[in-house]
């Protein structure tokens, strides 16, 4: 496989990775409306330490421990994006 196809597959994971991105922070939109109603924080501490320790370990039984790491920094990048976007709403802040 050359270059060209390489980038070629990369185009289309990424692709593949912004419409998951979407979806999951149109659900991210759903528990902030949640959240605003039940008068809830939008950080859940427990449930984001959690949620990384099981991603990380996942991804090291896939793949070995130098993708935990790297998993580890996606889904708390991840989380951020979301608790950002859960403020905006549940705040009624502009979206910037």
């Amino acid at each position: 496989m050359d270059l060209k196809e390489y980038r070629k597959r990369i185009d289309e994971v990424d692709d593949e990775l912004l419409r998951l991105f979407i979806e999951r922070m149109s659900i991210g939109r759903e528990i902030a409306a949640y959240k605003r109603e039940h008068g809830l924080p939008v950080l859940d501490s427990a449930r984001e330490k959690e949620k990384l320790i099981g991603m990380e370990n996942k991804a090291i039984d896939i793949a070995g421990p130098e993708m935990g790491q790297y998993a580890n920094r996606l889904f708390t990048l991840l989380m951020e994006l979301n608790r950002d976007y859960q403020t905006v709403i549940i705040y009624n802040m502009p979206h910037s």
